[in-house]
Formats: structure tokens, sequence, C-alpha cells
């Protein structure tokens, strides 16, 4: 049968090691949106830090030389129209009042478990096993390309890219395993549940930053 999830970006689901989860979304953590962009970023979209002191969207294609700082989860800020205090699970690019900042909330820990669904088949376990450990880059299918995402549910569409699979560094995910997702464990079709880390981090210990340069590291 085939799965029935398909596209959700990366969703959080625990961490390594055996320190305590809190999802990696750290409370005294600032990250903002500068309020004149107009990039739209998605719940379940990597982000990378700005020299201006901002967060952005990282954009599509491998490689690049601005670390992630993490995995977007949902923003705040006060609407221009209403003038309210408004809570979004993505950034649509425009709606805030310019007079105030908009607070993002990011999945920030390096240790950070997610899990992000396949866009191809995977043939069989035996050949998923085969790919733990390896790299892997985000793949597009037929209804979206990039970075695109869901103006409906606010989610990104990234899948990962079970064809890009090896162990080049510049990659941004590695495979760590995959969910026994029953409903989600058909190997013959898209969408099966596998669990990944973040590469090139920036809050790790080889993180960095370059001055005002956006990513081409994921989506």
């Amino acid at each position: 049968m085939a799965n029935i999830q398909l596209a959700f970006g990366l969703r959080p689901i625990s961490k390594l090691g055996s320190s305590t989860n809190s999802t990696g979304n750290s409370n005294y953590s600032m990250y903002a949106i500068a309020n004149g962009n107009t990039n739209a970023i998605y719940q379940g979209q990597m982000v990378i830090p700005l020299a201006t002191g901002y967060i952005d969207r990282s954009q599509a294609a491998a490689g690049g030389s601005v670390s992630t700082v993490g995995v977007f989860w949902g923003c705040e800020y006060v609407s221009s129209v209403t003038g309210k205090m408004t809570f979004s699970n993505f950034w649509p690019g425009s709606g805030a009042d310019s007079a105030h900042e908009i607070k993002a909330y990011v999945y920030d820990d390096p240790d950070q478990l997610f899990v992000i669904a396949t866009d191809s088949t995977v043939t069989n376990e035996a050949t998923l096993r085969a790919l733990i450990y390896q790299n892997a880059n985000f793949g597009a299918v037929a209804s979206f390309t990039g970075y695109d995402g869901s103006a409906i549910s606010g989610s990104s569409k990234a899948q990962i890219a079970m064809g890009s699979t090896n162990t080049t560094a510049a990659m941004p995910l590695r495979i760590m395993g995959w969910m026994q997702d029953s409903s989600n464990l058909d190997y013959t079709a898209p969408g099966v549940g596998i669990v990944v880390r973040l590469l090139n981090h920036f809050n790790a210990p080889n993180g960095s930053v370059a001055a005002g340069t956006v990513t081409t590291i994921g989506l």
C-alpha cells in the first residue's frame, strides 16, 4: 500500500545522546526575521544566520558557505492589518507592522534529529539499511521546486533526495535511520520517513557564518 505521507519538510522527533530532549527550541534564543524580508519561510525549512543579526531561508541546491542555524517552526509578529499580535507556523513574506520585529522560532540544537519523507522509492529494507550514515540533499517533485511550501498548511514541501546519497560533506543531511511507521513503510513508493541530522550546523564547534551571504545549503 502506498505511503500516506508525502512532503512536510523536516519534523523534529528526538536528539542524539542522553541529554534532555527539549526538541531543540531554545527558550532564550531570540531569532528574528527582518521586517522587510519578502522571502516566504515555511515550517520545517532550514534557515541560516545573517551578518545583520537576522535569519533567512536557505536556498535549494547543495553547496554554499553559510552554515544552517536550524529548522524554522513558526513566527509571531504584529499584523499590519489588525494591529494585533499574530502567530503563524510560516512567514508569508509580508503582513507585519514595520514598527515591530518579527520573532522566529527555530529548532537550533545541532544534535536534533528530524524525520523527512523520501522523494522516491528505496526498493527494500536492505537497500535503505545500506544508506545509513551517508549524506543526502533535498529533492523536488513535479509540483514544486527548491524552497517552496504550502501557504495553506504553512509547511515546507521538502523531501530527501534518495538518488543524491553519498559521502560528500557539503550535503545538508546525514541519514541516521528510518521510522518504523506501518502506514509509511512501503519501500516501493515515496514517503518513507527517514531520520536525519543536519550537517554543517552553525551551533556545532566548526560552525561559521559568512557575512551577508545567503547559503545554497539545503532548503
